[in-house]
């Protein structure tokens, strides 16, 4: 249920109704936007009286929602969600391009590739420490190991990080992560969405190969259930019965989750295509929908890389590209205006 507020509504009434529908058990979620106040309450909604609440001086609207995710739906917050990572931001307008290597292999590998994606205009650095592969016997990251290497990258650049979590005991080795990836394969491990939803940090959520937006949308519930709202999601293409490319990028993922949800929306097309020459038409094709960032893999040494070198991007490649795509974003922004 959402309870949309008048523009001019009194402040102590406000305490009052909040204090009325807590006690009832329900739980608040106030969404401030520039034109209006919304209410957002989750629990068991069924036995409040709509009529008492709409008869309310200050209230201008009452709806029920049908949708069971209920933090993360644009019904509840109207005003697009801005996550703050650093110096950088997600969403508001802003293309956000993280690129680095699908796996941190040393820690000159990543410094070197972290100085030549900014350099070349990306504003994150992402890469794997712990990575999970379909072969048991395949290259399965450095770990901790990996991790310091990133910080290292991190320190000579400035560049936030962004990596992947696997596992609930990994999380004390994130606490100076600036972003939490959770894979397609743990889209839906709940346990571990709940445990991100009690960090303090942001948490991009990658769809998983055969999800749904309602189930992709889930997933962010989980976590913004447990009270952190900084969440994005990731397109990075899903399974179909198409083989010619790794998954097909489903780009349509834009528009929906635009009309869905506030959460901002980022595409991966390395990971969509596993085709490194496909990357570039379907980043541009990402930008010119709306996407509010990239993620795009870079190795200096593609065919040499220990994870992923068919789809990595080398960074004299990525150069051209992120100049492309920052320069079509800053265009759509001028034609918009």
């Amino acid at each position: 249920m959402i309870v949309i507020l008048k523009h001019d509504h009194n402040r102590d009434q406000l305490d009052s109704l909040i204090s009325w529908l807590q006690e009832k058990g329900i739980v608040v979620h106030a969404s401030v936007g520039e034109g209006s106040t919304i209410l957002g309450l989750v629990g068991d909604t069924s036995k409040l009286d709509m009529d008492l609440i709409a008869a309310l001086d200050i209230v201008e609207d009452v709806k029920r929602v049908q949708e069971p995710y209920k933090n993360a739906n644009r019904k509840f917050h109207p005003e697009d969600t801005v996550v703050k990572v650093r110096d950088t931001q997600i969403g508001g307008g802003n293309l956000t391009i993280m690129a680095g290597p699908c796996s941190v292999e040393s820690e000159e590998q990543v410094v070197a590739i972290a100085k030549a994606v900014k350099a070349s205009g990306a504003t994150m650095l992402r890469g794997g420490a712990f990575k999970p592969r379909t072969s048991p016997y395949s290259f399965q990251g450095l770990g901790e190991t990996g991790l310091e290497y990133l910080k290292a990258a991190r320190a000579e650049t400035g560049l936030p990080i962004v990596t992947e979590l696997m596992d609930i005991t990994q999380l004390p080795l994130f606490k100076d992560v600036d972003v939490i990836q959770i894979g397609a394969r743990n889209m839906q491990n709940f346990d571990l969405l709940k445990a991100v939803g009690h960090q303090d940090k942001p948490v991009m959520i990658k769809r998983g190969m055969s999800a749904t937006y309602e189930e992709w949308l889930m997933s962010a519930e989980y976590v913004m259930a447990g009270g952190n709202e900084n969440v994005i999601l990731c397109e990075r293409g899903i399974r179909t019965f198409e083989s010619y490319t790794r998954n097909t990028l489903d780009l349509a993922a834009i528009p929906v989750l635009r009309k869905l949800t506030h959460l901002p929306v980022i595409i991966d097309p390395s990971h969509a295509t596993g085709k490194y020459w496909l990357v570039e038409p379907l980043a541009m094709g990402a930008v010119a929908i709306g996407a509010d960032g990239l993620q795009i893999e870079v190795h200096n040494d593609p065919a040499h890389a220990l994870c992923d070198g068919p789809q990595s991007l080398k960074p004299d490649a990525f150069d051209p590209l992120a100049k492309k795509l920052l320069a079509l974003h800053d265009w759509l922004k001028t034609r918009e205006g």
